[in-house]
Protein backbone atom coordinates (compact mmCIF):
# COMPACT_ATOMS: atom_id res chain seq x y z
CA UNK A 1 0.00 0.00 0.00
CA UNK A 2 1.09 3.58 -0.56
CA UNK A 3 0.84 6.64 1.71
CA UNK A 4 -3.30 6.96 0.80
CA UNK A 5 -3.94 3.44 1.04
CA UNK A 6 -4.55 2.71 -2.33
CA UNK A 7 -2.65 -1.04 -3.18
CA UNK A 8 -0.67 -1.08 -6.32
CA UNK A 9 -1.56 -2.93 -9.34
CA UNK A 10 1.21 -5.38 -9.69
CA UNK A 11 1.61 -6.27 -13.45
CA UNK A 12 4.56 -9.02 -14.93
CA UNK A 13 7.20 -6.90 -15.95
CA UNK A 14 9.84 -8.26 -18.50
CA UNK A 15 13.78 -7.94 -17.67
CA UNK A 16 16.68 -7.77 -20.43
CA UNK A 17 19.55 -6.19 -20.93
CA UNK A 18 19.99 -4.51 -23.81
CA UNK A 19 22.76 -3.32 -25.86
CA UNK A 20 22.51 0.04 -27.16
CA UNK A 21 24.34 0.40 -30.62
CA UNK A 22 26.04 4.45 -31.33
CA UNK A 23 28.96 3.99 -33.09
CA UNK A 24 30.34 0.75 -32.65
CA UNK A 25 33.10 2.00 -30.07
CA UNK A 26 30.67 3.56 -27.03
CA UNK A 27 28.12 0.63 -26.18
CA UNK A 28 26.48 0.92 -23.24
CA UNK A 29 24.95 -2.25 -21.48
CA UNK A 30 20.84 -1.21 -19.83
CA UNK A 31 19.32 -3.42 -18.12
CA UNK A 32 15.52 -2.48 -18.60
CA UNK A 33 12.31 -3.65 -17.18
CA UNK A 34 8.93 -3.36 -19.69
CA UNK A 35 4.96 -4.32 -18.82
CA UNK A 36 3.79 -7.62 -20.49
CA UNK A 37 1.78 -5.62 -22.78
CA UNK A 38 4.92 -3.36 -24.35
CA UNK A 39 7.40 -6.64 -24.65
CA UNK A 40 4.70 -8.44 -26.35
CA UNK A 41 3.93 -5.51 -28.99
CA UNK A 42 7.29 -4.95 -29.45
CA UNK A 43 8.06 -8.96 -29.87
CA UNK A 44 5.78 -9.21 -32.29
CA UNK A 45 6.70 -6.06 -34.36
CA UNK A 46 10.46 -6.74 -34.41
CA UNK A 47 9.63 -10.56 -35.79
CA UNK A 48 7.53 -8.96 -38.06
CA UNK A 49 10.28 -6.60 -39.46
CA UNK A 50 13.40 -9.04 -39.11
CA UNK A 51 14.64 -6.93 -36.60
CA UNK A 52 16.88 -7.78 -33.60
CA UNK A 53 14.98 -6.50 -30.34
CA UNK A 54 18.30 -4.19 -29.16
CA UNK A 55 18.02 -2.33 -32.73
CA UNK A 56 14.17 -2.05 -32.72
CA UNK A 57 14.69 -0.44 -29.02
CA UNK A 58 17.73 1.47 -29.66
CA UNK A 59 15.82 3.09 -32.64
CA UNK A 60 13.29 4.10 -30.55
CA UNK A 61 14.86 5.34 -27.66
CA UNK A 62 16.78 7.08 -30.44
CA UNK A 63 13.27 8.07 -32.01
CA UNK A 64 11.98 9.49 -28.75
CA UNK A 65 15.66 11.35 -27.86
CA UNK A 66 14.36 13.63 -30.70
CA UNK A 67 10.84 14.05 -30.22
CA UNK A 68 11.77 15.01 -26.28
CA UNK A 69 14.60 17.23 -27.41
CA UNK A 70 11.95 19.19 -30.02
CA UNK A 71 9.27 19.31 -26.95
CA UNK A 72 11.77 21.20 -24.78
CA UNK A 73 13.27 23.51 -27.56
CA UNK A 74 9.59 24.56 -27.97
CA UNK A 75 9.24 25.26 -24.50
CA UNK A 76 12.37 27.72 -24.74
CA UNK A 77 11.28 29.05 -28.12
CA UNK A 78 7.38 30.25 -25.98
CA UNK A 79 9.66 31.01 -22.81
CA UNK A 80 12.09 33.51 -24.31
CA UNK A 81 9.44 34.93 -26.74
CA UNK A 82 7.37 36.09 -24.04
CA UNK A 83 10.42 37.84 -22.59
CA UNK A 84 11.44 39.64 -25.49
CA UNK A 85 7.84 40.64 -26.48
CA UNK A 86 7.87 43.76 -24.82
CA UNK A 87 10.77 45.15 -26.83
CA UNK A 88 9.56 43.57 -29.92
CA UNK A 89 6.43 45.75 -29.81
CA UNK A 90 8.68 48.87 -29.00
CA UNK A 91 10.96 47.92 -31.80
CA UNK A 92 7.43 47.36 -33.98
CA UNK A 93 6.03 50.66 -32.88
CA UNK A 94 9.50 52.70 -34.17
CA UNK A 95 9.21 50.94 -37.53
CA UNK A 96 5.50 52.10 -37.53
CA UNK A 97 6.53 55.39 -36.94
CA UNK A 98 9.37 55.59 -39.58
CA UNK A 99 7.20 54.50 -42.26
CA UNK A 100 4.52 56.00 -41.59
CA UNK A 101 2.61 57.89 -44.32
CA UNK A 102 2.89 61.04 -43.23
CA UNK A 103 6.74 60.84 -42.45
CA UNK A 104 9.30 60.54 -45.01
CA UNK A 105 12.21 58.08 -44.67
Amino acid sequence: MDKTGEIFKREKVYTDNIYLYGNGLNMKTLSLKLDEAIFEEAEAITSKMHLPRNRYINEAVKAYNIYNKRRLLKQQLVRESGLVAPDSMEVLREFEKMFDGNTTV
